[in-house]
């Protein structure tokens, strides 16, 4: 089966200033892939380059062999219409319910009466453990509530593919792990391509298929695998991230 998503020769920077060269690497139907490295690597700004919110320095970023960044605006926007994006807070409007939340897409992109968009709605809170709570607002939610509520919002179209900047951002070790079980789930269930953005080493290691490593020091990646497989084998710059300086 052909990569779901590729990623050729990205270059990503601001003016003069370069981020991160070079990468490449491919996404299979199905993976949930980590994009891991500490702070200041450039995952965020990567994530920017993968959904259309920044336009790479140079390369391509292709989704089902479609070049993105070399569609036009009309087969961009067609294509982004592919995604679902979890932001690292969630990016819930406060003045709306989370029914409302989650309906904003529909209502956005679809043509479909409000009937059908309240059954998807319910439907997709349902999904992420959140049934009930249709007409509560976000700041009367626990911080693991909003990231789900963030994620019915990301599925509300049905996407191919989730792209989630650091999930675990934020909540507490059983919370967070609790997330990850349902982003394994929602995989599982609907055969959703998963792209993880994150530091956090429980997540990467509890739910990562495959991965990769921005390196901050040579502003490049590193490939690694499986991470359980890069714990064990791996670059030794990649051991010692996983470990936080205990890799051998």
């Amino acid at each position: 089966m052909p990569a779901h998503i590729e990623v050729r020769d990205l270059t990503m920077g601001y003016g003069d200033f370069v981020v991160q060269r070079g990468l490449d690497f491919a996404v299979n139907q199905g993976d949930i892939f980590v994009v891991m490295g500490g702070n200041g690597c450039g995952k965020t700004t990567l994530m920017r380059a993968l959904v259309g919110l920044q336009a790479p320095l140079q390369g391509s970023v292709a989704y089902a062999g479609e070049d993105f960044w070399g569609a036009t605006d009309d087969d961009r926007q067609r294509l982004q219409r592919r995604l679902g994006i979890l932001f690292q807070g969630g990016a819930l409007w406060s003045s709306l319910t989370l029914a409302e939340n989650v309906a904003l897409p529909l209502h956005e992109y679809t043509k479909l009466a409000r009937v059908q968009i309240d059954e998807i709605v319910a439907f997709k809170l349902a999904l992420v453990g959140l049934a009930g709570f249709d007409e509560f607002y976000p700041s009367e939610l626990s911080g693991g509530m909003k990231k789900r509520a963030g994620l019915a919002r990301a599925m509300a179209l049905d996407p191919d593919i989730l792209v989630i900047d650091e999930p675990s951002s934020g909540l507490d070790p059983l919370t967070a792990r609790r997330l990850d079980e349902l982003i394994v789930e929602l995989r599982d269930s609907l055969g959703t391509t998963v792209v993880v953005v994150t530091h956090d080493l429980a997540s990467i290691l509890a739910i990562g298929d495959n991965s990769v490593y921005l390196d901050a020091d040579t502003h490049t990646m590193i490939a690694t695998g499986h991470p359980q497989d890069a714990l064990k084998n791996g670059n030794a710059k990649v051991r010692h991230f996983l470990t936080r300086g205990n890799a051998k």
